[in-house]
């Protein structure tokens, strides 16, 4: 688990306002799944997005997903972050839109890296749909690599798990 020690508070030109970024926790499950619903571009799953789902998520890797939470106590940014032993994974990657381009998804994004640094992983992927120009440009910007050489598959193993596009 993240220690308190090493939880990141940065200071954004918004009010003079400090913005905590700390360890997603379950009883933030709630205000995420409010936050994501907000977010122009994102697809979430019926099932992998529920509760019980992020739960899992969650038990899984304990230590890497993260919230950025105003002086309100707002959710006002999120990752879910994991790994398999091998690469990590960013999920979910978003911060509220009156709050963007003040250094609150680098900082979130940082602090994902650390932590699965200190998990000895050596590598990070993610996926940012066609469509999310807003993440797609982020990514860009922080210069993360765009795969041009590889094929994204999947295989949906449940019919049930319906993903919404959120407009």
């Amino acid at each position: 688990m993240i220690a308190k020690s090493d939880f990141k508070i940065i200071h954004i030109n918004l009010n003079n306002e400090n913005i905590l970024i700390r360890p997603m926790e379950y009883a933030d499950y709630d205000n995420v799944y409010q936050l994501w619903s907000t977010i122009h571009g994102f697809r979430i799953r019926s099932i992998d997005d529920s509760r019980d789902g992020i739960y899992r998520f969650l038990n899984r890797n304990p230590s890497t997903s993260i919230v950025a939470v105003n002086k309100n106590k707002q959710i006002i940014g999120a990752i879910l972050c994991g790994h398999d032993g091998r690469t990590g994974c960013l999920y979910h990657v978003c911060v509220r839109k009156d709050y963007r381009k003040k250094g609150i998804g680098d900082a979130m994004t940082n602090s994902c890296i650390e932590a699965l640094k200190r998990e000895h992983i050596n590598k990070i992927s993610l996926i940012a749909f066609k469509e999310n120009e807003v993440g797609n440009k982020f990514w860009k910007d922080e210069k993360w690599s765009k795969r041009e050489e590889i094929n994204y598959y999947d295989l949906s193993l449940n019919d049930e798990n319906i993903s919404k596009y959120i407009e």
